[in-house]
């Protein structure tokens, strides 16, 4: 039986984030077929126009929150949000655990503008400050347990007035492959299969845009959230006036 949504102990999600890692280095040729709903991702013509439809919908929020100065790009991935940001930012630095993401962002994006490092998001600790923070589709992939300590490390990442933009997954049993687990917004890991066949589980929470909300706002965040019709959950953040970093209670 898999686990309903509640904050785990640290010790009890180590190995699951170890998994996940392993996961996400081995899907990394594959991973662009989700974004441009490819071979297993395919879901019809009318699934794929309602997708990229709403794709463009954050796109456009994204270009809209001005992501410019010194900007941040947490789990950087293959650089599908890389190539959008890179342009807009004066510096960017662009991070994720996987050596082979990164080099698929690199060749991908091809900017100067650009700094790579490759580190575990978990334990990862920034040494500047930066104006514009961005993850996408990396939320969804943070244990309960650690949701606390996450926002606290991304309200040290920020600059006086700095701001985040977010976007993750909604909920719909037709934005995954056609032979993953469908596991309801409630649940916290999903099964996941590789082309080769090879399983992982790894950890997948669909927030609901008013409970994440909630959570932010409790801890600190002034926060816009908001919801496309099917797939994409998306927002903005920052800090309240007074608030150095975010509160640490629920």
């Amino acid at each position: 039986m898999r686990r309903k949504l509640r904050d785990f102990d640290v010790a009890d999600d180590t190995q699951l984030i170890q998994e996940q890692i392993v996961y996400y280095r081995e899907r990394a040729p594959e991973y662009d077929d989700w974004f441009f709903r490819r071979g297993r991702y395919n879901g019809g013509a009318d699934h794929t126009r309602y997708w990229f439809d709403e794709i463009e919908e954050v796109r456009s929020a994204l270009t809209a929150a001005r992501p410019v100065g010194h900007v941040l790009e947490l789990a950087c991935g293959t650089g599908l949000w890389t190539e959008q940001l890179a342009p807009q930012a004066t510096q960017l630095t662009a991070i994720d655990s996987s050596p082979e993401v990164i080099e698929l962002n690199r060749q991908r994006v091809a900017s100067p503008r650009v700094a790579y490092q490759i580190a575990d998001l978990f334990t990862w600790e920034p040494d500047a400050r930066y104006d514009f923070v961005f993850f996408g589709f990396w939320l969804s992939h943070v244990p309960m347990s650690r949701f606390i300590p996450f926002w606290s490390t991304i309200g040290r990442c920020l600059a006086p007035g700095g701001r985040v933009f977010f976007v993750d997954s909604r909920y719909h049993p037709a934005s995954t492959a056609l032979y993953h687990s469908s596991n309801n917004a409630p649940e916290t890991r999903s099964r996941r299969r590789l082309q080769d066949g090879r399983e992982f589980e790894i950890v997948k929470i669909f927030y609901k845009p008013d409970d994440l909300a909630v959570r932010l706002t409790s801890l600190g965040w002034r926060q816009r959230i908001r919801g496309t019709a099917n797939f994409f959950v998306y927002g903005t953040a920052d800090l309240n006036d007074g608030d150095v970093v975010p509160r640490t209670g629920r």
